[in-house]
Parts: structure tokens; C-alpha cells; sequence
């Protein structure tokens, strides 16, 4: 048996690289079990890294191809390099997991090569693809396996032509028809990256909106804004089946969510983002005794302990949001509950971004939530097409909408459409791990011009009212 660790994680995706760090960190010995050849997980290797590559290289190219000449550049029509942009997507991916390399060395993590068991409390199994199986003794476990993509009942995935979004970020050239089946974030980001870099979208919904569990408006807007790009819809409409051509093409069985007279769609490539589930096979969580829920993802407590002592739980393989920040925040608070500190994360301060072009940003409750909810709320909105930065670089798309309480002005949410929306977010973010009020940020200077003035603006009008429009 091999010397006994403080603490073994179970995969080095985000919540399992950033739990081993923190924990190192704090003085403990630690390892982490990982099955592929680098670290980092889905969101590394095949996640948001390489997507988030893409997505900046094609509206690059969608900017140079038609927004230059408003602003006085012109240029011969840009072609497109493929092999280049995925040269540069692979690149990302490589710069990423060296650097969590870097970080393990730097903190001396060792890094147990392998496919990750639980035999029993205090020992995992790290089985490699060749060689023996090497028992592992620690005195803590975490699970942090992640998450794989759910797939439809009777469509295989070959990840060439019907691919999961793995599959999506390695075509070798641009679908002419592409059929996306989900209108969550995945589907809607890797269906924009191809949209703008030439393919017919269609996006097939089983629900009668997009982007479930987000705020219905902003939801409604979007929509449209993305029909304006090109892409088109398909709401409250199942797949029933695919099948591929005499000619190469697939064919897609489509009908009424409800039930109904089949249609049918065309396509070079589909995509099938229905969502993710769980990770937990091969874990041995059945043989000692790991409780699961309902869906399959592991039950844990308020300390992510898991119903086997010693034994804790983060990330996609537990409930909540499938948010690589999410799993970082958990693995760095049960580090810290390891050592006997107060880790915790604040799940109503949990902020989403879904990266198309523009953004969406959110942060806190849904109007539709505190409607729900019966809780009583005010709605500050600002556009972008009121602020001057938005409209000197022509991204005039777009709004702030902040709720706030209407007794106590605290801001209960917060959601942007809108150019870097993503990175816009996060003073709303600060300002509700503070439980701050609208005033508060109506009263906080903002530098003029920047965008952000439209986060203040729309606090403003939850007061006396916005000043620029």
C-alpha cells in the first residue's frame, strides 16, 4: 500500500484541481486520481475552454466580415481557416492543463494516473489502462468525477455527424445544414459558432421557450436577437429519431412535444444538447454504500459529506447548478472544512454567463422566481442603446435589469444581454454577497464611458429614476 494521504480527489476537473489546491495549500498531503492523459476535466480539455476559443474566434471573424466597415476598415471579405482556428482552440486547451500541470508540481499534488475507486472509507482503487491496480489509503475522499452529456433514447453518437458537444468542437469543416436538439447554453453557444462561421441553424426545442430556468424575458429577447443572426427555431418540439442518408446527409424525425403529424428536417451534423448528467460509474459508490438521489447525482450534506464518513461530494455530481465555478467554490470549502475552518459557499450569489455574442449574464432570483415566490419586487432596466460606450462600439444590443425588494431596496437579481455581460456581472455579484441595496450601487461612481454605467443607471431607476433616459 502506498503512503497514506490526507486527502485523495477523485478527478481534476475544476472542483477537483482547485479542491486539491486549496487543500495542499492549507498543509495537507494530497493526490488526485485522473483517467485521461491530462488534467482538467470536460471544462479543460473538451468544455468551456475550447468552446470559449471558438466562440471568440468566429465572432472575429463574423466582426470582420461585416461590422468593420461601419467603423471606416475596409478589407477584402475574410475567408476562413479552419484548421487554424482549431490550431488555436487546441492551443488554448494545451496552455490550460499545463498550466494546472505547473500547479500540482508547484504544490506538491501527486497525480495518480488511472481510473478512481471507492474499495472502502479510507481506500481508493486506481486502476490504469495497463498494469496493476494500486490501492491507495487516506484519511478523506472527494468525489469529484463531474459530468458526462445526456443522450436521447435510440440515437447513437458517433461524434461525427451526430455528436455531442464534444464532437461539436472538432468538425473538420462547416456543416451546411446543422440541426441543434436543445436550446440550453451548450446548444445555443456551439450553434452560434457555427452560424457565424457559415452553416443554416436550426434549433429544435422540447420546451415552449429557450434557455430554461432563466429569466423569461431575457429569454424572449435573446430568442429574437438570434433569429436576427440567422438562427431559427423550433419550440415545443421533440425528435422522435435519426437517420442517416444514402448521401451522407441525416434526415431528423420532428413533432410536437405534445404529439403529432412528423416532420421532417434535413442536416449535415446534429448536435444533441440536452443537458449533462452525473459521472458516478465505476466509482464503487453502490459497494460502500454512497447514497445517490432521485437523478442519480450524489447526496451530500450542508458540509458536502456524502452518507459514507470520511467520503464528500462536489461539483456536477452533486445537486445545484453544473457551473465549473460552482465546483470550484465547493472543492475550496471542503478543503477548508478538512482543516476546520468555516468553508461554505453562497448559492443566491451564484452568477451564470451563457458566452454567445451578445452575452447573457445573471445573477440571484428570476422575476419569475419571486413572482413564485409572492415576494414583493420593483424592476430597475437600462438599454445599452442609451449608453454611449455601447453605441461607439456598436454594441447598442441589449439591457441591465436589476430587482430589488421593494421594502428593503435589497437586490434580489440581476441580469444582462449585452456586450461583456459576463464580465459585468460581478460587481452585482459583490454587491448581493453583501446583501446590498439598489441605492448602494446607484450611489457607487462608475468611470464614464464604459459600459458597466448601464449596470449603475439601471439601479438608478429603481430610486428616482435613471439619469440618461
Amino acid at each position: 500500500m502506498a503512503d497514506a494521504f490526507d486527502l485523495v480527489v477523485i478527478g481534476s476537473g475544476p472542483g477537483g484541481y482547485v479542491a486539491a489546491i486549496r487543500a495542499a495549500q492549507l498543509g495537507l498531503k494530497v493526490a488526485v486520481v485522473e483517467k485521461w492523459p491530462t488534467l482538467g476535466g470536460t471544462c479543460l480539455n473538451i468544455g468551456c475552454i475550447p468552446s470559449k476559443a471558438l466562440l471568440h474566434a468566429s465572432e472575429m471573424f463574423e466582426e470582420a466580415g461585416h461590422g468593420f466597415k461601419a467603423l471606416g476598415i475596409d478589407i477584402p471579405n475574410p475567408g476562413l481557416n479552419l484548421p487554424q482556428m482549431m490550431k488555436h482552440k487546441s492551443e488554448t486547451v494545451a496552455s490550460n492543463v499545463g498550466g494546472v500541470d505547473y500547479l500540482f508540481k508547484k504544490n506538491k499534488i501527486t497525480t495518480l494516473r488511472g481510473i478512481g475507486s471507492i474499495a472502502a472509507p479510507g481506500k481508493v482503487l486506481v486502476t490504469p489502462q495497463s498494469g496493476p491496480t494500486q490501492e491507495v489509503a487516506t484519511k478523506n475522499i472527494i468525489i469529484a468525477s463531474g459530468s458526462v452529456a445526456a443522450t436521447l433514447p435510440g440515437i447513437q453518437i458517433d461524434e461525427k455527424q451526430i455528436v455531442t458537444s464534444t464532437g461539436a468542437l472538432t468538425l473538420d469543416k462547416v456543416p451546411a445544414k446543422l440541426v441543434v436538439i436543445g436550446a440550453g447554453v451548450i446548444g445555443l453557444e456551439l450553434g452560434s459558432v457555427w452560424a457565424r462561421l457559415g452553416s443554416q441553424v436550426t434549433v429544435v426545442e422540447y420546451l415552449d421557450r429557450i434557455l430554461p430556468g432563466m429569466d423569461s424575458e431575457v429569454a424572449r429577447q435573446f430568442q429574437r436577437m438570434l433569429q436576427k443572426q440567422g438562427m431559427e427555431f423550433k419550440l415545443s418540439t421533440k425528435v422522435s429519431a435519426i437517420e442517416k442518408t444514402e448521401n451522407g446527409g441525416l434526415k431528423l424525425k420532428v413533432e410536437a412535444a405534445k404529439g403529432g403529424e412528423t416532420e421532417v428536417l434535413d442536416a449535415d451534423v446534429a448536435l444533441v444538447a440536452i443537458g449533462r448528467k452525473p459521472y458516478t460509474d465505476g466509482l464503487g459508490l453502490d459497494i460502500v454504500g454512497v447514497a445517490l438521489d432521485e437523478r442519480g447525482r450524489v447526496r451530500v450534506d450542508a458540509q458536502y459529506r456524502t452518507s459514507v464518513e470520511g467520503v464528500y461530494a462536489i461539483g456536477d455530481v452533486i445537486a445545484g447548478p453544473m457551473l465549473a465555478h460552482k465546483a470550484e467554490d465547493e472543492g475550496i470549502a471542503v478543503a477548508e472544512i478538512l482543516v476546520g475552518q468555516a468553508g461554505h459557499v453562497n448559492y443566491a450569489a451564484m452568477p451564470a454567463v451563457v458566452y454567445t455574442n451578445p452575452e447573457i449574464a445573471s445573477v440571484g432570483k428570476t422575476e419569475d422566481e419571486l413572482k413564485a415566490e409572492g415576494i414583493d419586487y420593483k424592476i430597475g432596466k437600462f438599454p445599452f442603446t442609451a449608453n454611449g460606450r455601447a453605441k461607439a462600439m456598436l454594441a447598442t444590443q441589449g439591457f441591465v435589469k436589476i430587482l430589488a425588494d421593494v421594502e428593503t431596496d435589497r437586490v434580489l437579481g440581476a441580469h444582462i444581454v449585452g456586450k461583456n455581460a459576463g464580465e459585468m456581472i460581478h460587481e452585482l455579484v459583490v454587491l448581493m454577497e453583501f446583501s446590498g441595496a439598489a441605492e448602494d450601487l446607484a450611489r457607487t461612481t462608475h468611470a464614464h464611458p464604459t459600459l458597466s454605467e448601464a449596470v449603475r443607471e439601471a439601479s438608478l431607476s429603481l430610486g428616482d429614476g435613471a439619469i440618461h433616459i
